[in-house]
């Protein structure tokens, strides 16, 4: 455990199941969501805020986050059909099928989330992503007190990334097929928008992070994998976890936390490698 008992954060957005076929096998998991589950694992006090549909799927995603005790008691449900991606595993690799974008929740407008402004002020950190159909309401929750991170994933156009980066503190891009100066170049135009941190993971080579003062890097930690699938969400999960829990202690220079809570995001990423699905509790089908 690195997170501090009393840090208190929150994923917001997307949840599915991440469907194995190829083992009739259903893990829960989302960006959202698998934050909030990483977020329990490292010892901080954890939640999730998003729709979940009325099916089986939708079922075992709430149950699953009841037994780890990750707190939902701001979500909805909606009837019709939860998120839910096809997949298979080739050679450790996560390699995804279909989707049907998030199912139900893209039909429920997340405004909801702003029904209890004092719950969300409790959260030292929100996290959402770019398939969490919260874009259209970053610039009212920067107005709330967490800061807000946000995983751009690998699906992104790069324009309208940057036009979210004045809203949040903690970007997130998934750069694998990038060039290493086309990725420097994004970080510092992310930067130049008001984010405090900008971070590439760049799938076997090195994360690049930019402060807007200096550039990290991290090298991934080679294991072989059981399954990638969730990797990325947890070397944000524990980066951040590691870095806002640390910036409370004043007695650690800011570069030296930032190595440190890379190193410490890189070794939880592979460690969730090695668990299949997002972070296990599969329900055979």
């Amino acid at each position: 455990m690195m997170g501090d008992s009393a840090m208190k954060v929150i994923g917001i957005g997307d949840n599915v199941v991440d469907d194995y076929s190829h083992i009739r096998t259903m893990f829960p998991g989302g960006n959202a969501l698998n934050f909030s589950v990483y977020a329990s694992m490292l010892g901080c006090n954890s939640a999730y805020l998003g729709v979940f549909g009325s099916d089986e799927s939708a079922k075992h995603v709430q149950r699953t986050l009841a037994r780890i005790g990750v707190d939902t008691s701001h979500c909805r449900s909606a009837d019709g059909p939860n998120g839910h991606a096809i997949l298979t595993i080739e050679a450790g690799e996560r390699v995804f099928i279909s989707s049907n974008e998030g199912g139900i929740s893209k039909s429920v407008p997340m405004e909801f989330i702003f029904d209890d402004l004092d719950y969300l002020q409790t959260f030292s950190i929100v996290h959402t992503s770019a398939y969490s159909y919260m874009d259209g309401y970053l610039a009212q929750l920067q107005q709330l007190n967490p800061l807000i991170s946000y995983d751009f994933s690998d699906d992104f156009e790069s324009e309208y990334a940057l036009s979210l980066c004045q809203y949040i503190d903690f970007a997130f891009f998934s750069c694998a097929e990038w060039t290493e100066e086309a990725v420097t170049e994004l970080l510092e135009k992310v930067v130049n928008k008001g984010c405090s941190v900008a971070v590439a993971t760049r799938g076997p080579h090195e994360v690049i992070m930019f402060d807007g003062r200096s550039w990290f890097r991290q090298a991934p930690q080679v294991v072989i994998p059981a399954d990638t699938l969730g990797a990325g969400d947890a070397f944000i999960s524990a980066f951040l976890i590691s870095y806002v829990g640390g910036k409370a202690n004043t007695s650690v220079q800011p570069p030296l936390l930032i190595e440190n809570s890379l190193e410490k995001a890189a070794s939880f990423a592979a460690e969730i490698c090695q668990v299949h699905g997002a972070f296990g509790h599969g329900l055979r089908y």
